[in-house]
């Protein structure tokens, strides 16, 4: 299908290493390549024992460690590992882990300029963005600045086999929404939905593998591929009506980042469906399935996805005021009017686990 007449496109700059053992055996080459002689590691107190094992070859180039990692990057977690860049001396940045240590890692960025090699051990897909983001006072403010992209990437398929099955469902699903969403974003590119639609066959195939056999290195490795391609072409299309809806779950509720992506997707493909079904073709023939809302609710009841936003820790009243704060700050050019109303049934639905609506 030719759906574009006319578009714009900016390729990000960027070195991905991919293989499994990449960690083990590449790391080292790619710090040397960086240049940077004294790193600050930022990791979780739970990746710490990895961190030390990956930093061992060049231990004398670590200056610092940060680990107080937490979600959705709070401000005062930011100012903190940013005080640590600043203490070490540090002319670059290692960051490994999920999403929020690639994030933190981004925080530092943003007001240093440090360099930034990721070695993500999830599918959070953010270490190929230029997106940044930052809590405060319950609410998620994000920006795009090129200075926070990873100069390097080095994804290593066996650093996710001890990812609990519950975390590579939510963390899959999670690199799916990146998919979806790049394929009605504000900056929506041909270059970027052939990335979504191959993510989303990755993903798609190496979802129900993993839950079945977790130590399947096939299967780690499609997941791991899907959420690079994922998170390559939301950096370009930029963040959608579902990104926006998780960003306020996630700043003003402090939801699990993950598990609330995994929730809301079903619902946001369902309200915008009548109004792309360019789009729905594109994910239904990725996904092998006629119609791909009913195949992602089949998907995710199949790998125990929780069903509704209140099963995560979401009141009722909540979602009335979550609906408010998404039709305020909803992003241009979505396939679907959004309004008030609109968000309201889409999140009270979410919130029940109800069959996702058509808007």
């Amino acid at each position: 299908m030719r759906d574009f007449e006319n578009f714009e496109y900016e390729a990000l700059p960027g070195r991905i290493v991919f293989g499994a053992g990449a960690a083990r055996t590449r790391l080292a080459a790619e710090v040397e390549r960086l240049g940077s002689a004294r790193l600050l590691v930022i990791c979780s107190e739970r990746d710490a024992p990895l961190a030390d094992a990956l930093t061992a070859p060049f231990a004398r180039r670590v200056a610092g460690r940060f680990t107080e990692v937490r979600q959705h990057v709070p401000v005062d977690s930011a100012a903190r590992a940013r005080a640590r860049a600043a203490e070490s001396a540090a002319d670059g940045v290692l960051s490994i882990g999920g999403g929020s240590a690639t994030g933190t890692a981004k925080a530092v960025a943003l007001t240093t300029g440090l360099p930034v090699v990721a070695v993500p051990t999830t599918y959070a897909g953010s270490e190929v963005t230029p997106l940044w983001g930052l809590t405060e006072e319950g609410r998620k403010t994000t920006g795009t600045d090129p200075v926070v992209l990873p100069r390097t990437v080095v994804y290593d398929p066996e650093l996710t086999l001890g990812l609990p099955v519950e975390l590579s469902v939510t963390s899959g699903f999670n690199a799916l929404a990146h998919c979806v969403d790049a394929l009605w974003a504000p900056r929506r590119n041909p270059v970027g939905v052939l990335f979504a639609e191959e993510g989303i066959r990755a993903l798609g195939a190496g979802l129900p593998t993993v839950a079945a056999d977790p130590a399947d290195p096939r299967a780690r490795s499609d997941l791991l591929y899907g959420a690079y391609l994922a998170g390559t072409a939301l950096a370009t299309a930029g963040a959608g009506l579902h990104h926006k809806i998780c960003h306020v779950l996630g700043g003003a509720f402090d939801l699990p980042h993950a598990a609330t992506h995994a929730v809301v997707l079903p619902h946001v493909l369902a309200f915008n469906a009548p109004y792309a079904p360019g789009v729905v073709h594109r994910i239904g023939r990725a996904l092998g399935a006629d119609d791909p809302v009913a195949g992602l609710r089949a998907l995710a009841a199949r790998l125990g996805v929780p069903r509704g936003l209140r099963e995560l820790g979401l009141r009722a009243d909540q979602a009335d005021e979550a609906a408010r704060l998404v039709a305020d700050a909803a992003p241009p050019g979505n396939p679907g009017p959004v309004d008030h109303s609109a968000m309201h049934t889409l999140l009270r639905t979410a919130w029940s686990g109800g069959p996702a609506a058509a808007g």
